[in-house]
């Protein structure tokens, strides 16, 4: 069995460190999913036995690591679910390391994204096009290294490819990202876009939960946390 990285669980939730790579639901690749993996490590930990219920409340894309919430209940599922389309009630905050300083080093971004499909892929656009949807972040410039700049940021809507296609838009693209623009890949296929936190309360419990991602255990990142933490 994978070893997982668990970031907070309880009866009703279970957070996870998803891997670059790892796919959190199935697809035409017939993969095995990061749910699976989540099926499998409570089943041996609390040794249970038949099937074991699990719910995905939302996704990351593949190449992106970081924090994915899933629900260990019907009614943790169904309340999360419906959290996740309320607006403000779960708050994700993402890192980006990215190739330019962007000017101005805060800003709230607003386009219209429309998804190709065919390309697995999804286009900014300032104006309302037909099919497209209104895609909301605000990102905030945290500190640079010798050829990388890092911002965080928060979501305000929750669409395909949003941040990858937001920062594509205004010219800042994300190491190791060659579908947006970047022009080398990452040697793990992933690129440097991290869920880093995710903020709600609880939906059993009544509690303010607040789950934190390290991100890889590599050395732009490390360089990054050292000038954070340090």
């Amino acid at each position: 069995m994978v070893q997982l990285s668990v970031l907070f669980e309880d009866n009703h939730i279970i957070a996870i460190n998803k891997r670059c790579g790892d796919i959190v639901q199935g697809d035409i690749t017939g993969d095995r999913t990061l749910g699976d993996e989540v099926k499998d490590y409570i089943k041996v930990r609390y040794n249970k036995p038949g099937n074991v219920f699990l719910g995905v409340t939302h996704r990351l894309d593949r190449p992106t690591s970081g924090a994915v919430l899933f629900a260990k209940t019907s009614k943790s599922l169904t309340r999360l679910n419906e959290m996740f389309k309320e607006e403000g009630a779960i708050r994700k905050t993402y890192w980006a390391v990215v190739d330019k300083k962007p000017e101005p080093l805060t800003c709230q971004l607003d386009h219209w994204l429309v998804r190709d499909t065919k390309q697995n892929k999804s286009v900014a656009f300032q104006n309302e096009r037909k099919e497209s949807k209104k895609a909301s972040l605000t990102y905030r410039y945290l500190g640079s290294s010798d050829r990388f700049h890092l911002l965080e940021i928060a979501l305000h809507t929750g669409r395909h490819h949003q941040i990858r296609a937001q920062l594509a838009a205004i010219g800042l693209h994300i190491k190791g990202d060659l579908k947006y623009g970047f022009p080398r890949s990452n040697s793990d296929g992933g690129i440097h876009l991290h869920a880093r936190k995710i903020e709600f309360i609880h939906p059993v419990t009544g509690e303010s939960v607040t789950i934190i991602a390290p991100p890889p255990n590599d050395p732009v990142w490390n360089y990054f946390i050292r000038g954070i933490e340090g």
